[in-house]
């Protein structure tokens, strides 16, 4: 499983997910960014942590039963008390959105255990309970139907899709109020670095805008604005 230095860490809880899809997209990355996942609610700061992955298929119904919970070694029960605390479950529900990934209980289960969230692009039901947690969840929806419904349960920590982007176990997830970037493990540190960078030279050009600078040259910032922009970083504390 992949580890992340603090500084990448808390660089991904201050970016946005706009900033790392440009980012991305200037890698050559164009699909990362989950689609039809949205936060359950508005949370304080981003969701960070590395992906834990679980895979559905579609469910049969001479399989799939209520009784099969009472079996520790049901997938998804299984998943729920295996994902170490500080990482992120992420379920393959393939966009099926009409049945439930999870309910209040388990998602009370991850809560406690000290998960960092939970990410699926499928429903999920008790979201007013849900809500209330401390604990990110991001989803397609609420959905009241159980997941026997549309699910089966196969795979813990294989590459899976979600939300139409190939996620891998151990890449960086990052969540806030526009939805879910997946970061490869690989570019992570260097994808923290570049974005934290971005997004302060940006808050720079909004004050210049806001002040009444035109478009051309400033966004994005020609040889001139460059260099005051340089003159200016060099004057911070943390430059």
């Amino acid at each position: 499983m992949s580890e992340f230095s603090e500084a990448c860490l808390a660089a991904m809880r201050r970016v946005s997910t706009a900033t790392l899809t440009t980012a991305l997209f200037k890698r050559g990355l164009r699909n990362m960014f989950m689609r039809g996942v949205r936060p359950l609610r508005g949370y304080p700061g981003n969701l960070v942590g590395a992906a834990f992955t679980l895979r559905n298929i579609p469910a049969r119904e001479d399989l799939d039963r209520v009784e099969g919970f009472a079996n520790p070694e049901h997938p998804q029960r299984k998943a729920i008390e295996t994902v170490p605390a500080g990482q992120v479950l992420v379920v393959d529900c393939r966009g099926e959105a009409h049945a439930a990934s999870g309910g209040d209980i388990l998602m009370t289960r991850l809560s406690v255990r000290g998960v960092a969230g939970m990410v699926s692009d499928g429903g999920i039901r008790d979201s007013v309970s849900i809500a209330a947690l401390a604990m990110p969840v991001f989803c397609a929806g609420p959905a009241a139907p159980l997941n026997l419904v549309a699910h089966h349960a196969t795979e813990m920590q294989v590459p899976i899709g979600c939300g139409g982007v190939a996620v891998y176990p151990g890449d960086l997830i990052v969540g806030d109020a526009d939805g879910v970037v997946v970061v490869p493990a690989h570019l992570a540190e260097a994808i923290a670095a570049e974005a934290d960078e971005q997004e302060r030279q940006e808050a720079w050009i909004l004050e210049r805008i806001r002040a009444g600078a035109r478009l051309h040259g400033t966004y994005p910032p020609d040889e001139a604005t460059r260099a005051a922009y340089a003159a200016w970083r060099a004057t911070q504390k943390d430059h």
